[in-house]
């Protein structure tokens, strides 16, 4: 399609004044009409299409989003997320390095979903960012909030040394943990389990360095540990790493030998290292404290099959053997 003459290519190269000139509305100055100025200053304005729901990201969240940036007259994004199922969480002052996304993600709420128009200067200047982006270009982002966390209390305490750690008031200690345990969830969750397991195990790590003022603190610290070190046997489960999770699993144990759920994450890892004999033990004392629970009944059912699959086949290859033998004899 061409406009004064000039195709719609080569417009998205024409300075904004220029346009003018011409008298052409660009589909970025359409758009803007129904935008809200955020700033007050016309730099980033804003189009809510879907609500979200709850209070808007804080400054230093750690953020999940989704988003495409577009330039002028283009339908194909210069970068996007889409082809993430779940996109990474990003650090706000750390990992999102555009200003005007930056500034924009702080009136977003959870859910939410909104296109904002970032003019050069809280996009990519006067120099734009060649071979994608022209000089002086305001740029159309697409963004989805996915999920948010409020990561400034944990960032703050990891910065502090041991000693200073140690000095926190144990009710600050103990969000700091909570936070981290959502940080675990909310990776595990998106089958990040890499990212999950650093989370857990970084949580564990405070947990033994923190230095417990009496007894009863240090009953709290050890029952502190336990769905973290349940977090991680299962997570170690989801690596494929039986045996760290049977290691997991124990340490739970240690603390409290009942715990059903420690006994059925360690019938699951003997389970996958084919130790059925040591599965049945764990998955029984588990049973015994829960008779009717369906998913232990399940993996001993599962557990009963997979045995029952070995003895035939040690049956099958011994009789092998003794006929090769009676072959020989002959």
């Amino acid at each position: 399609m061409s406009t004064n003459g000039k195709t719609s290519r080569i417009l998205q190269f024409i300075a904004p004044d220029e346009r003018r000139q011409f008298g052409i509305e660009t589909p970025f100055q359409r758009l803007a009409w129904q935008m809200q100025d955020i700033l007050g200053d016309g730099g980033i304005l804003k189009e809510v299409v879907h609500a979200g729901e709850g209070p808007p990201v804080p400054m230093h969240a750690s953020v999940s989003i989704h988003f495409s940036g577009f330039i002028e007259y283009s339908d194909t994004p210069f970068e996007t997320t889409s082809h993430f199922k779940f996109p990474r969480m990003m650090k706000l002052g750390r990992d999102v390095t555009l200003y005007g996304l930056e500034l924009g993600l702080l009136t977003m709420k959870k859910g939410e979903f909104s296109r904002f128009l970032f003019k050069p200067k809280y996009a990519y200047g006067d120099l734009g960012c060649p071979p994608h982006i022209p000089p002086l270009a305001t740029v159309l982002y697409e963004v989805q909030v996915l999920d948010f966390l409020d990561s400034a209390q944990v960032d703050e305490f990891m910065d502090l040394s041991m000693k200073e750690q140690n000095s926190v008031p144990l009710s600050t200690f103990l969000n700091v943990l909570d936070t981290q345990r959502s940080f675990g969830n909310l990776c595990f969750n998106k089958k990040r389990y890499e990212d999950a397991r650093e989370r857990y195990k970084q949580a564990v790590t405070l947990l033994q360095n923190r230095e417990p003022v009496d007894e009863e603190e240090k009953k709290c610290l050890e029952e502190m540990k336990l769905p973290f070190l349940l977090n991680l046997s299962f997570t170690y489960l989801k690596l494929e790493k039986p045996h760290k999770a049977l290691c997991y699993g124990q340490k739970v144990l240690d603390i409290s030998p009942q715990n059903t759920k420690a006994l059925f994450r360690c019938g699951q890892a003997c389970l996958e290292m084919n130790d059925y004999e040591k599965a049945q033990d764990y998955l029984t004392l588990a049973q015994a404290n829960k008779p009717f629970d369906p998913d232990i009944n399940t993996l001993l059912r599962k557990l009963a099959l997979c045995y029952k699959d070995y003895l035939d086949k040690e049956r099958e290859m011994c009789s092998k053997m003794f006929s090769g033998f009676k072959g020989m004899e002959k």
